[in-house]
């Protein structure tokens, strides 16, 4: 789980101005694609906070991929928008990067670019759409800087009677194959969740990729990971 957001936080922040929430992540990739993925995590613990302010807002959150014996990755992501008038508009800047014990640190990205922010009239249904530069930094597998563009949609909806909520984000930007040619890569993260309380919900995060996932197994590149999860809302 490299990548995560949970927009429907933004409908709870609207209200409140500040959102967060931590989750637990159990991971079946491993299951379903041993020879794939016979490194994957198997539980991830998140945590993001959405916060808004006069001037834009900001939205951060921590990946922990964890093992019964040690913490095998730290990934993050924080992202600042700036309002551009009363249109929905916003400027967008962002930093993508962590640690791993098997990787070393992940390939660093900053990101600039402008984001479009929509919602229904009671806010119970949220959308947004970042088309950015992105610039990808020299990591430990790729010893070279290079430019690249994300485009990202994002989405959050909460219904019958705001006991389920189905949420999450779609990206695609261009990457690099081993011999320096460039190549697609998506990722989606859609959620759904249960809420039991109003603090305490039950769910699911279902990861599609595709040239996102390292396999030197095969030439699979499309893969389809679930989850079983927790989430406590502050």
């Amino acid at each position: 789980m490299k990548k995560f957001f949970s927009f429907a936080l933004m409908a709870v922040a609207t209200l409140t101005a500040s959102a967060q929430n931590l989750q637990l992540h159990y991971d079946f990739g491993r299951n379903l694609y041993p020879d794939q993925e016979p490194s994957r995590q198997k539980v991830t613990l998140t945590l993001e906070q959405f916060k808004a302010d006069p001037w834009g807002s900001w939205f951060y959150f921590v990946d922990l991929d964890l093992s019964r014996k040690e913490t095998l990755a730290a990934y993050a992501e924080i992202s600042r928008e700036f309002n551009i008038g009363k249109k929905g508009f916003a400027a967008h800047v962002e930093y993508d990067g962590g640690l791993g014990s098997h990787v070393g640190s992940y390939q660093q990205a900053a990101l600039v670019g402008a984001a479009y922010n929509g919602h229904n009239a009671d806010f119970s249904t949220t959308w947004g759409v970042q088309l950015m530069y992105k610039r990808f930094f020299k990591s430990n597998d790729i010893n070279y800087a290079y430019n690249s563009a994300q485009l990202t949609g994002i989405w959050g909806t909460t219904f019958a009677n705001k006991k389920c909520t189905f949420s999450g984000f779609i990206d695609l930007w261009r990457g690099v194959k081993a011999n320096g040619h460039g190549m697609l890569i998506i990722l989606s993260e859609p959620q759904f969740w249960y809420n039991a309380t109003e603090h305490l919900s039950i769910g699911t995060e279902v990861e599609f990729s595709n040239n996102f996932i390292f396999n030197s197994y095969d030439d699979q590149t499309f893969f389809v990971n679930p989850t079983l999860a927790l989430k406590w809302n502050f």
